[in-house]
């Protein structure tokens, strides 16, 4: 194995720069001033609670980097915005199914007599007492509508997906504090609504809402000029977003209605979208009501797409700076056009070479646009098996994509490490909240397909028993997810952190 001394230590900034800003917190340059429509993480696996083996769970987390004390606002969803989880069961690359979230924020303007004629005045706070399901004393509420979209997202059929009550769903408040929200896991709890599917004989479910970030990543080490081992133990550091809480849209569908024909792997991503223009209302006046001239600004034209997530790490890793706002607007169907370069012939290896004489894989890398274009097609046994490439693939692109035929596996089975230690049921076939992306993306960047170029950790397929290879030799950075950080029942993100955990005497 080739040395990696304390200079190549740093080979870990070059390869992540913006790790240290999350799987895809503010990853480009326009998306940064935007947050609450910033694509953080994406996962879409099957759904390992007890009972709903026949259900996939996809979850689009936004407006990333939250901390629980963020009042008097908090952090509400974008009344203007588009947010879509799409999925292509077909192979082109382009989306065949959208699931798209379209959000209304009430404001009540909740006052209290102080004295002042002319009656109450409305309080600056989101909440004027404790907050139960029913929100009357919620200052504002969130509320959504979803849709399905089969075909192209714009023009395609539109159907609307209802719960028991009809067509519109609450968001709970977000965890404000134990004073507002005694038991908060209970009152989320309540937000969790079954739903019908257009075209589903079997319900499935939706939740929105605040929940704790659970992507794991050593922020603080990786700055520092990487001051951390990259091939020690992968708990030596600690994550630095714990903590943290992220907005999150959890869906679960019935796997037949996300499948077509007889493949099993979709391909999924989500993306956010805004209206083309916006005026700023330079006199903005009374209640802030979606789409009033009275607010704070009017927004219109054509939706254009500003978020984009699939893989996680993709436009940190891969893309380069000068095009990550161009891949926030693309498509996967035009990934080979306008991103291919960036894939076969990356940049980064090249650079740790040359600055610390760790010579990168071959090119072009055709284990990289197996794991982030085309999807992994290996063989077990001398026969091939599908991990990730659909059977009918027509166009490449990059996406998450699932092997729905693969069955999940419990929590307390499950390998962080994902397809590196022989999880087929891991990252990158789906992603799970559990996966530590980090230390496997650095690991096959290094080459750890390709070839075993470095000799680290990877999975021998060829036989009949997959057989991990090289256990222990992993790129990481030293932060290490803790299975019991989740849930293991949808929505599968833990409780958020809450804004204060005691109240003043």
């Amino acid at each position: 194995m080739r040395s990696f001394g304390i200079p190549a230590l740093v080979c870990t900034a070059i390869l992540m720069p913006a790790v240290a800003t999350a799987s895809s917190h503010r990853e480009a340059p326009m998306i940064a001033g935007m947050p609450r429509v910033d694509g953080s993480d994406f996962y879409m696996f099957k759904s390992y609670e007890a009972g709903r083996g026949g259900f996939v769970t996809l979850i689009a987390n936004y407006l990333p980097l939250q901390d629980g004390y963020g009042g008097p606002n908090y952090f509400k969803l974008d009344p203007a915005a588009l947010y879509e989880i799409h999925v292509d069961n077909n192979g082109d690359s382009a989306e065949d199914l959208t699931f798209q979230f379209r959000f209304t924020n009430t404001y009540k303007g909740l006052g209290v007599p102080t004295g002042a004629s002319g009656g109450n005045l409305a309080v600056p706070l989101d909440n004027i007492g404790t907050i139960d399901a029913a929100g009357a004393n919620l200052n504002v509420t969130e509320s959504y509508t979803l849709s399905l979209i089969r075909g192209n997202r714009r023009t395609g059929t539109r159907s609307a997906i209802t719960g028991d009550d009809g067509a519109t769903f609450q968001k709970p408040a977000d965890n404000i504090g134990i004073k507002s929200i005694p038991d908060y896991a209970a009152y989320a709890q309540q937000f969790i609504y079954d739903i019908t599917i257009p075209g589903c004989a079997t319900k499935g479910r939706v939740f929105v809402g605040q929940r704790q970030d659970g992507f794991v990543v050593n922020l603080g080490q990786v700055f520092d000029l990487v001051n951390l081992n990259p091939l020690g133990a992968r708990d030596s550091g600690h994550n630095a977003i714990a903590g943290k809480n992220v907005t999150s849209l959890a869906l679960e569908v019935p796997t037949s209605c996300l499948t077509a024909g007889n493949d099993p792997v979709i391909g999924g991503w989500t993306t956010a979208s805004l209206p083309q223009s916006r005026v700023l209302n330079p006199n903005p006046q009374g209640p802030v009501t979606n789409g009033s001239a009275k607010g704070p600004a009017v927004e219109g034209g054509a939706y254009t797409q500003v978020s984009r997530l699939g893989s996680p790490l993709v436009n940190e890793v891969v893309i380069g700076i000068t095009d990550k706002d161009k891949f926030n607007a693309s498509e996967p169907k035009d990934d080979v056009a306008n991103f291919g370069a960036y894939v076969l012939y990356p940049t980064l290896p090249v650079l740790v070479n040359a600055l610390f004489s760790v010579p990168p894989p071959a090119t072009p890398r055709n284990d990289l646009l197996a794991a982030f274009v085309t999807g992994i097609t290996a063989t077990v046994n001398g026969q091939p098996f599908k991990f990730t490439a659909p059977a009918n693939l027509t166009v490449p692109g990059e996406m998450l994509r699932l092997n729905t035929s693969i069955p999940a596996e419990p929590i307390a089975q499950q390998k962080d490490l994902g397809f590196l230690a022989c999880d087929l049921a891991g990252f990158p076939n789906g992603r799970r909240p559990y996966d530590d992306v980090v230390d496997i993306e650095l690991t096959v960047v290094e080459g750890a397909i390709a070839e075993n170029a470095l000799n680290l950790q990877t999975c021998d397929v060829s036989g009949a028993t997959p057989v991990v290879k090289n256990a222990g030799a992993v790129v990481n950075d030293g932060a290490l997810p803790d299975p019991a950080a989740y849930l293991t029942v949808f929505p599968y993100l833990n409780t958020p952190t809450p804004g204060s955990v005691a109240a003043t005497p």
